[in-house]
Order: structure tokens, then sequence, then C-alpha cells
């Protein structure tokens, strides 16, 4: 199929969902993505390598045109939603997309496919926007929150935003967005470890969070032996 479009239609639509349908692993593999995903959206198991080809190759054209369909009829079409919203340079118009995007997204790998471009121009305005979506009374919406944190790891500037920011998450109850503060944790510690290290130490995390970070951690390679074994004294606290 071509993908490479200046504007798709309604009927390009119905024929891209017939062309995911063909690129299939088959049954068993829908029924794991059905049960790892646990989402109500469709699951169809198209590669992970051919569903960031397709979004590549679409997003060669006008992919604008493609995201106003909003194809939403299984899981992998929302992957390729959310990599091509990652690709909108104009702020405005990324916040109005993923905004939608965000309102519609039931599952964790839906937000997880997510990542941005930060850069000098833009990383006021998205770390806003994740703040933004901390405050969402929709479990995915804080997730993708959290997400965004993932690509301000790097940015020295933010952490300690960052820090404040999952200090406001103290009280959170939802599985999924705890376990996206878990994963995130255990980065912020490979990456900023004494500050981590400090953080932890003063219970500004809820007893959940803290249990599944020193897990992650634990399972880390990029994590020494002696860090380990610290980590799983803060257990006992």
């Amino acid at each position: 199929m071509n993908l490479n479009k200046q504007f798709w239609t309604e009927e390009d639509g119905k024929e891209f969902q017939k062309y995911l349908l063909s690129l299939s692993k088959g049954e068993k593999s829908i029924a794991f993505e059905q049960k790892i995903a646990n989402t109500k959206l469709s699951c169809i198991a198209v590669p992970s390598k051919q569903v960031q080809k397709i979004a590549s190759e679409i997003a060669k054209g006008n992919f604008i045109s493609f995201l106003n369909l909003w194809l939403w009829d299984n899981l992998t079409s929302t992957f390729i939603i959310g990599r091509l919203i990652c690709r909108i340079k104009n702020f405005d118009t990324l916040k109005i997309y993923l905004d939608k995007y965000a309102e519609k997204v039931d599952n964790w790998a839906s937000c997880d496919v997510l990542k941005f471009d930060v850069n000098k121009e833009n990383q006021d305005n998205i770390f806003s926007l994740a703040e933004e979506y901390l405050t969402s009374p929709l479990p995915f919406k804080r997730r993708i929150g959290v997400i965004i944190f993932f690509d301000f790891l790097k940015n020295d500037e933010f952490i300690d935003r960052i820090f404040n920011n999952i200090k406001n998450l103290f009280n959170e109850e939802e599985y999924y967005v705890n376990m996206a503060v878990s994963w995130l944790l255990c980065e912020m510690f490979i990456k900023h470890k004494q500050k981590t290290i400090e953080f932890l130490k003063q219970n500004k995390v809820n007893a959940f969070t803290l249990a599944k970070t020193i897990s992650k951690c634990q399972d880390s390679f990029r994590i020494s032996k002696e860090d380990k074994s610290f980590l799983k004294t803060l257990k006992t606290r």
C-alpha cells in the first residue's frame, strides 16, 4: 500500500486497516497482546518494527491528513497515531492532537509509545504540558504526563522539577500511573543517583511505588550490586 500521501480519504483509511490486518502475526500473538496491553481495543499484533516503518513512511507525506481520520480501530492504529503525533513540530498543533489522543487512550502501551523531540524551543511548553496532564482525572492521561518526563532526564535543569512532580503523586492510587513513576525513578537512579537516593530516603513516594522502584532497579544491569544492596535497605523503613 502507498503510505506516502498528500491527502488521506476515508476510503484510504479503510484500505489502511485492511493492510494492517494483513501484517498480523496471528491468533497466538493477538491473544498475548490483548492480555498484556489490557485494552478494550481490538488487537491485531503487528510487529513493532513494522509499526515503526509504517509510521515513518506515512510521515514522509501529509501525516496530519492521516491523523485527521482518527483511525481508532485497533491497538496498532493507536501506536501509529501516537508516533505521528510526536513528529508534530509546532507546539500548539501538537497539543491539540495530543490532548485528543490522551483523552482516548485506555492502556499503558499507547502511552509508552510516545517519545518527544524535546529542544530548547519547546522544552518549557512540553514540560508544562506534562505537569498539566498529571492533574487529569484520567489515569492514562496522567501516565502520559509521567512518560513525557523521560525525555527530560538528560537535562539537569529539569531534574528537581521532576522530583517535585513525583512528590505530588504520593497519594496516587492507579496501578499504571504508579508503575510509570517506578520506571521513571529507576532511570533517575541510573542517571542521577545521589539526588534519587536522597529523594527516596525522604519518604516522598508511596510504599507501592517505592517497592516497584527497588524491584526495577534490582532487575537492571546498569546498577551495581552495591547499589542494589543499599536499595534493599529502604524496604525496611
